[in-house]
């Protein structure tokens, strides 16, 4: 019952995600306007923006211009949803009063990596007015997290406030030498803004597999557009998902890939 709850108010979620990702672009108003067809305007009843079923009954064509629209939607709902029951299968416990703030931050965390993810494909850009509050977002939580603990004994890496620091002093630092080095042609400001939030998200170490993971991701994908002759060697492609992705993983599988790879040794 509890997956399907946040499965749903992922589903839901994700339509609003959707949302800031267009409204954003066309600077207009996010909670005040109503949503409309992107090719005709027209407003779109309320029984049209069921996530997904409205897609699927619809045929994936608006009802008044008969324009396709596109699969970003029904697809952003579905990974949000699923993001997010997983979030509650594995940090949400209704008898735990103690897993409602984890739960809720990760939320929060996971819909801010899925708006950077999706307007990051589809306009090569990361939206400031995202990263910015969500950076804000992480240190709180962090703070909170560190004030209601006590047990996080002589380790200093343990207080998510100095993990986060550290980690996100790394990433924007390794970033920035990349972007002072290649002139913006490797990478772009951008992505070493959005290294400080990862960094914060995942701390110090995990912030290295997070960062390995982005660069294995993207080298892959790479190789496999080139080889499928959709990109070449020139071809600029956004990076912010792979970081995204290798983000998330770190964020939810840091302790087993780690006993994974050290297992290989034993």
């Amino acid at each position: 019952m509890i997956l399907l709850i946040f499965l749903i108010l992922g589903l839901l979620v994700g339509s609003f995600l959707n949302v800031v990702v267009y409204r954003l672009r066309t600077a207009e108003d996010l909670i005040v306007d109503r949503s409309r067809c992107p090719h005709c305007k027209t407003v779109i009843a309320w029984y049209d923006n069921i996530p997904v079923l409205s897609f699927i009954l619809l045929k994936f064509r608006c009802r008044n211009c008969k324009q396709r629209i596109s699969y970003q939607y029904p697809l952003v709902e579905i990974f949000t949803g699923l993001i997010f029951a997983f979030i509650g299968y594995r940090f949400f416990s209704p008898t735990d009063a103690t897993t409602w703030a984890t739960a809720i931050y990760y939320l929060g965390i996971a819909s801010f990596l899925i708006v950077i993810f999706v307007y990051d494909i589809l306009y090569m850009e990361i939206p400031g007015l995202v990263l910015w509050p969500s950076i804000g977002w992480t240190v709180a939580f962090n703070l909170f997290f560190d004030w209601s603990r006590t047990d996080f004994g002589n380790n200093v890496f343990n207080l998510a406030t100095y993990s986060g620091v550290l980690g996100a002093f790394i990433a924007f630092m390794f970033f920035f030498l990349l972007v002072a080095i290649s002139k913006e042609k490797w990478m772009g400001m951008g992505d070493a803004y959005l290294a400080i939030l990862l960094g914060l998200i995942l701390g110090w170490p995990a912030i290295l597999l997070g960062l390995m993971l982005a660069f294995a991701i993207g080298a892959v994908v790479g190789v496999i557009m080139i080889a499928s002759k959709k990109k070449n060697m020139q071809s600029q492609i956004p990076f912010a998902p792979f970081l995204v992705a290798g983000t998330l993983i770190a964020m939810f599988f840091y302790a087993p890939i780690i006993n994974w790879y050290f297992s290989l040794f034993l």
